[in-house]
Parts: C-alpha cells; structure tokens; sequence
C-alpha cells in the first residue's frame, strides 16, 4: 500500500508539472486529477458513417451521461435503463431557462458496464438497483450522470438517492451504501427535481464523494475495501450543486476541495476542518475544482459566472470585496469569461474555459491575462461536456455531436470538426491513441488502424 501511494503521488506530482500524463489509464471523470490530459496520441479526424478512424462502436442500452473510465484493457460506464422505453426522453441545446423534470414513467435499472477496451465487447453487466427513482430528473439530464471511478482493482459508481455501488473489476459487488435521498433541483424552486451529477473520486484506499442537495449537504470519506464512513464534513448552509470534489497536495498537506455557492471550500483532508471558503459565484454550480503549478481554479455560472485562481495556502473568508478588491489568499480572479456547465482545460500556461454557449477563453492561468476569445463549434451549438487533450490538441463536443479540435497554444488555430451523428453530453476520454466518446445511444473508440504488417522480400 505504502509502495502503491508514493508511485501514485510521483504521478500527481510529474502531472501536476509537466501538464501531460505518461498513463493510459482514465480512472476517473476527466482522467488523472480531473484535470482531462493525456499523452496519447488518438486521432484528429474521423467519419463515423463511413467508418474512417472508427476502431469500433458498441450500442449501449438505456440513457446515461457519465463518462467512460479506463484501466488497463478495460472500460467502466454506467447507463440506466426504463422499462417503458428504449429511448426516454432527453432534451438538448439552449431551453430559455425551463427547469421542468422529465415526464418519465415506469421502473428504471441502474447499470453498470465493463467493456473490453480493444474490441467493444460489453464482459459484463451488473443490475446495482431496479426499482422507481427516488428524484426526478431534469429534462436535460439523465439517471446516471456521474462517472465512475477505479483504482484498478475497484469499481465505483454512484447513483445519488440510489446509493453508492463498488464492484471488483470482474463485476463481484464487494459493498454498497445510501445516504437516503438526495434531493437535488434549484434552491429557489423545491418543488423542481433534477437528479444528482457529483462524480465519486478516489484517493489513498478511499473513495469520496460531495453530497450538495436541498436537504442535505456534506462530503464524505469512505474506506474502499469495506464502505465504511471514515469521516462526513458537514457543509452547513449550502444548496444543491452538481460538481465533483478534487483532492490536492500542496507542501505536505492534502486538501479536499469543493465547488460550491455558499461555500467553495478547501478542507483539511485528515481532521475535515475548512481552510478557507468564499461565495458568490453562479448559484447551479458545476464545473469541477482544478490544481495546477501551485494554484486551484474554480468556476461556476448562472446568475453570475467569475473564475478564481486560489493560492492553496489562503486561510479564512477569500470572497472578494464588492469594490472588485481580491484578498490575499486569492492570485487572480474575473467577474466574467467563467463556466456554467463545462469544467475548463489547463494545458501548459493557458487555461481554457468554455460556456455551454460554445464561448471559449483562453487565459493566462497564472495572472489571468486575456490571450484570446473564440467561439468554439459552428451555429448556435451548446456544450455540457467538458474539454479533453492531448499534448498537441484540445478536443471540445458539442451536444449536437460535433467535436471540434484546435492546437493548444497563444493562438485559435482550428484544425478538424467531426460529426458524430448523434447526442453527446457525456465528456470523452482519452486512453492512448483512443479518443471514447459516449453519444447517447452507443460508445465509441476512434483510433487509428495499426499499419499492415509489410510482405517479406523475396530473394
């Protein structure tokens, strides 16, 4: 175990410097850190319906929008499955602030999924639960939006008010846990139900998980071989939010960082105490925290939509004055240019931030400087997924099913659009040279062919 911790935080550490990680594993939602980076090398262009770059596509039943994991030669996703429909309703783009939940009818079973990673065979399906959902669910969304997480020998997906599911990477259960209903919609509006969205992570044997609902608010901290609660940190006054909470290291000492609107929060990892704490920004937030070259990140939208770099240090209430002064715990921070679905991207120096209207930033993350402005995608598309790359490129999909690749770099240089031909909300993932992509009727890896081995010379 102890071998197993300081390799992992090696890996944390060289990721953390050099922007890319030397790993083809994927085992959580954006990859190592959340921070959506990989070395590998997948394609940059593709035709789906003429099979070009197309390594294979498996159909996956029922309606999900967590994104698929990798390890080693396997993938986990999760999907949930009505009993009345093959295809519940799902609605798509820009819907002029409607809120209303999905008239959904019937029994639903949350699955999880392991696919072969180089065939797109589906090695097992596992029921975690069938029965009627204990919250509805918002009309964009669906019964299995937050994205599983591994360690290699653990799978764990988490289904909000259906519980908390962790299975062996042969598909065994080993424990499951509820923590009752989670009741998750505006907190202007409680009688609107949306569903759940926080993704579990894990960290050092442990798995966490950030419960922000209308009734409850909390994160907690479980054993992975047995579900134990090792410890709940209370996050007193706080609404629903949909983001995953990120786990850094900064001068010996972890922290538990939480997205939020009453309270983004760092907390001490062993004791749960918070450290600092500032509020404010969009009241539905989403958006994932992100640590990189000594600073963490945080945005949010709806009503407003700043961005924070936050030194990991800082200690006490951060939230800037209402003149616009930063406090010293804070390196940078904008009243605009932030996120309302989409985690942004750091690469290098830049960090780039993307709106659901397809409206990209790209800044200096260190100062914040504006390097530029560019609208991602063509049209009025909308984005929910949240940017991935590679070394060379940054990979954006539009819910419509247009991925969009540009160079990483000071300026918008545009290199390829690909159609997918069907919804995607879910944020790819990068193994390699894969790129999946969940669209919601099927998984797909694009990859390009290993070259025919050549024929011998004749004498």
């Amino acid at each position: 175990m102890k071998y197993s911790m300081w390799a992992f935080l090696l890996l944390v550490s060289a990721t953390w410097r050099t922007g890319v990680v030397a790993d083809d594993n994927w085992p959580q939602f954006r990859g190592h850190n959340g921070l959506g980076l990989s070395d590998g090398n997948p394609p940059l262009t593709w035709d789906v319906s003429e099979g070009t770059n197309v390594e294979w596509k498996t159909p996956i039943a029922g309606l999900g929008h967590s994104s698929p994991i990798v390890w080693g030669d396997k993938s986990f996703l999760t999907t949930a499955v009505n009993s009345e429909t093959e295809k519940p309703s799902l609605k798509t783009g820009w819907l002029g602030g409607a809120g209303e939940s999905a008239p959904d009818k019937g029994q639903w079973s949350w699955q999880v999924l392991c696919l072969n990673l180089r065939t797109g065979r589906i090695v097992w399906t596992k029921d975690a639960l069938v029965g009627e959902p204990a919250v509805k669910r918002h009309m964009k969304a669906s019964h299995a939006n937050c994205t599983p997480a591994t360690d290699g020998q653990h799978v764990v997906a988490f289904f909000g008010s259906e519980g908390l599911f962790c299975y062996d990477v042969d598909g065994n259960l080993k424990w499951q846990k509820s923590f009752g209903v989670l009741r998750s919609g505006p907190y202007d509006d409680k009688k609107l139900e949306w569903g759940f969205a926080s993704s579990p992570i894990m960290s050092d044997g442990h798995v966490l998980v950030q419960c922000d609902c209308l009734n409850t608010a909390f994160v907690a901290i479980l054993d992975v071989q047995t579900g134990e609660e090792i410890r709940r940190i209370e996050r007193e006054g706080e609404v629903a939010t949909w983001s995953t909470p990120a786990v850094i290291l900064h001068d010996g000492r972890r922290q538990i960082v939480c997205n939020g609107y009453k309270q983004m929060a760092g907390y001490d990892y062993e004791t749960g105490e918070r450290l600092w704490h500032l509020n404010g920004g969009g009241d539905i937030p989403v958006p994932m925290p992100l640590f990189a070259d000594g600073l963490i990140h945080l945005t949010n939208g709806h009503g407003k939509s700043p961005s924070y770099a936050i030194k990991p240090s800082a200690t006490g209430n951060i939230t800037p004055s209402k003149n616009g002064t930063k406090k010293d715990g804070l390196a940078w921070w904008e009243s605009t240019d932030g996120a309302y679905m989409p985690t942004p991207l750091i690469h290098g120096e830049l960090i780039y931030t993307c709106n659901d209207n397809g409206r990209l930033a790209v800044r200096d993350a260190a100062t914040g400087s504006l390097i530029y402005r560019q609208r991602v995608g063509t049209g009025s598309r909308t984005y929910s997924a949240s940017a991935v790359a590679t070394a060379s490129h940054v990979y954006f999909a539009s819910e419509r099913g247009e991925i969009t690749t540009i160079e990483v770099g000071q300026k918008f240089r545009k290199v390829s659009r690909n159609e997918m031909g069907e919804v995607v909300m879910a944020t790819p993932a990068i193994s390699g040279d894969r790129l999946l992509i969940r669209t919601t009727d099927a998984l797909f890896s694009i990859k390009t062919p290993e070259p025919l081995p050549a024929f011998p010379t004749l004498p």
